[in-house]
């Protein structure tokens, strides 16, 4: 098996065969992301003796953030025409004298309403006529649409008009997509703005992944969703809008199996990629969540609860026009990259790194693409005179402010949710991760942090262990009685034969439901059951603080997870890629002065003891700076293990 990753900078390959695993890391080709696909499948497995590839997509990420889906037109309910423009009355930010609204996805000469009424529990009200669906998809044609999102209110409770419209779509040559095959829950906004996203984005992902098959030369291809699992190329492109977190929930997967084996179930992971940083909390089991914002939009499909920022080692640092330093959230990508590239003119978090001599110019992936230190340094010179600082204090500065960004988004998976992050340990994968990741530790009192296995490829590593799995909801909106868990059996049975269906057989599933106070606004997941009422109150009670068992509470919706786990012949740790050559001495700039420092190959740590900080760790695709007064083991899993305040001296390496 095969799994990759398309990120921004760099396409990331793990082979896992019966030899073990084997890694490889290719720069991406955003107008193209087939080219490095097969270029490091080329590399990595190039008798294609592996017979599945597992994939994590960015397509339609940046398809939604790029506004380059197909021109989409929505119809809908006459009189809802407006409502994606129109939205929720919450304003992110409260004090905001001057705030910014996201352009709307559809414009509104492609908002087209038709006479139709479902009500709230499934009657036809007035019926839909095919005749004006079909001025709708004529007048779609002739302002230039090419997909259509079919969005009619109460369409959760009976789907019967939008099927109708939805086959006069097709049969009129559209790529369509209806809001009841997306998202079939209440609240028509989230609903319909999921399904707008799902038009724009499926005909770019389902062109892409057709050719991507039929070039990967009779090998299976299966796509990773935002919520861990992974379905077939077919099902993805029909609905893009569920891959959208697909990379990073490959990370996640990793991150649950890797704190799993260890035995530290309460992990934080810090993925510090080209682009971005991307942070989830795990207490044992994948952290999902019902829906994300992207961009400004609610997409209300279940995903792992991953929090990102704009700082990621090509992030692009630059003067403000206050005079003061700003890194990020532009990223210098993989063209042209940073400065120390080549071709980069524009300084980033990986130039300032590199600088401070916290990554070996010799080491960049295993010595294929050695880095240009002289460059750097000629760009980081002209950048702090700009400044008015010392070239030093300037690289510096440019890691702290990215450290601050990465810091808040581990605030935001762990206190603002009401987790302590000190009992916790800190996960870094990711090309960055052992960079940044002591100092992080640091700042928020965690004493231990993990660096796995071949962490520049984590989160392909951690996609090789996702199960098929499929997602369907239905809601019910009806009061909670003893007797419900027995009346809504048929409705998760219907629910389990569609799963079927699309997976085959073979599959465990997980019952879960929403409930909620009659008269709440929103709700809570707990499992489905005689004892879901009584998990309710527990949920409630450490969510807000407080129960109400008077309270009358009613089932919102209905959730089934259906999956099916996927065997692995091989978990062997493989292949290291640095090589395995003596501790050597170098320099890097930490707390205010030039320091002595170790550099060494990962693979050396643990056969002399423990190693001290400061001390550079080497390995392909990823390097782990070991600040002073940290010390580095490693444990029977190939995990580095980094540790702060011990008082047991720890032995240096001999150079």
């Amino acid at each position: 098996m095969i799994a990759i990753d398309t990120g921004g900078t760099f396409t990331d390959f793990v082979r896992l065969g019966r030899e073990g695993i084997r890694v490889h890391k290719e720069p991406s080709t955003p107008d193209d992301p087939a080219r490095s696909i097969l270029r490091g499948l080329a590399a990595i497995d190039p008798d294609a003796r592996e017979p599945v590839v597992v994939y994590g997509t960015t397509l339609a990420t940046n398809a939604l953030l790029e506004r380059k889906g197909a021109p989409t037109a929505v119809l809908t309910t006459a009189g809802l025409e407006d409502l994606l423009e129109i939205g929720r009355q919450a304003r992110p930010g409260l004090y905001d004298l001057h705030p910014r609204k996201p352009a709307s996805l559809v414009p509104v000469r492609l908002r087209l309403g038709v006479r139709e009424r479902i009500t709230a529990d499934g009657r036809v009200a007035v019926p839909l006529r095919p005749a004006e669906v079909a001025r709708a998809l004529r007048l779609a044609r002739a302002r230039g649409a090419r997909s259509i999102a079919v969005c009619f209110v109460n369409a959760f409770a009976e789907p019967r008009h939008e099927r109708l419209a939805l086959r006069l779509a097709v049969r009129a040559g559209f790529a369509a997509c209806a809001s009841h095959q997306v998202g079939n829950e209440f609240r028509e906004y989230e609903r319909f703005t999921a399904t707008a996203i799902n038009a724009m984005t499926s005909p770019l992902l389902d062109g892409f992944l057709r050719r991507l098959q039929r070039e990967l030369r009779g090998r299976r291809l299966w796509v990773i969703q935002s919520d861990g699992g992974m379905i077939p190329p077919a099902l993805a492109g029909k609905l893009a809008v569920r891959t959208i977190l697909s990379g990073p929930a490959g990370g996640v997967t990793g991150l649950v199996r890797a704190g799993r084996r260890a035995g530290r179930p309460r992990l934080i992971g810090l993925d510090i990629g080209g682009t971005s940083t991307d942070v989830a909390l795990s207490t044992g089991a994948i952290p999902l969540m019902r829906g994300g914002t992207f961009d400004g939009f609610p997409v209300r499909l279940p995903m792992v609860d991953v929090r990102s920022v704009g700082a990621g080692g090509g992030s692009i640092a630059r003067m403000g026009q206050d005079g003061r330093l700003r890194v990020g959230p532009e990223s210098a990508g993989a063209d042209p990259g940073p400065v120390c590239c080549g071709r980069g003119r524009e300084l980033t978090v990986t130039d300032a790194n590199l600088f401070l001599g916290r990554i070996d110019p010799r080491g960049w992936l295993g010595g294929e693409r050695p880095l240009d230190l002289e460059r750097t340094r000629t760009a980081m010179r002209a950048f702090a005179r700009r400044l008015r600082l010392s070239p030093e204090a300037a690289a510096e500065g440019i890691v702290r402010l990215a450290n601050a960004h990465m810091e808040s988004a581990i605030r935001a998976v762990s206190i603002e949710c009401g987790h302590d992050p000190r009992g916790f340990a800190l996960l870094a994968f990711g090309g960055g991760g052992g960079l940044h990741a002591c100092a992080l530790a640091e700042a928020l009192g965690i004493g231990t942090v993990l660096v796995p296995p071949h962490p520049g490829v984590f989160s392909a590593y951690g996609m090789l262990f996702a199960p098929v799995s499929r997602t369907h909801a239905a809601t019910v909106l009806r009061p909670w009685s003893a007797d419900l868990p027995r009346a809504c059996e048929g409705r998760f049975r219907a629910l389990e034969g569609a799963a079927r269906r699309e997976l085959g057989p073979g599959l465990r599933c997980e019952r879960t439901a929403d409930l909620r106070y009659v008269g709440q606004a929103f709700e809570l997941t707990v499992p489905f059951g005689p004892g879901a009422e009584r998990a309710f109150q527990r949920a409630h009670r450490l969510a807000y603080g407080y129960a109400d068992p008077a309270r009358p509470v009613e089932v919102v919706t209905l959730r089934l997870r259906a999956s099916r786990p996927v065997s692995q012949r091989s978990t062997g740790r493989g292949l290291a890629r640095a090589g395995d050559h003596a501790a050597e001495r170098g320099r890097l700039f930490e707390r205010g002065r030039w320091r002595h420092a170790v550099r060494m190959a990962r693979e050396c740590v643990g056969r002399r003891g423990a190693v001290a900080g400061p001390a550079i760790l080497l390995e392909y695709g990823a390097t782990t700076y070991l600040p002073a007064g940290w010390r580095a083991t490693r444990d029977r899993l190939g995990n580095l293990l980094l540790s702060r305040g011990t008082r047991q001296r720890p032995a240096r390496a001999r150079v």
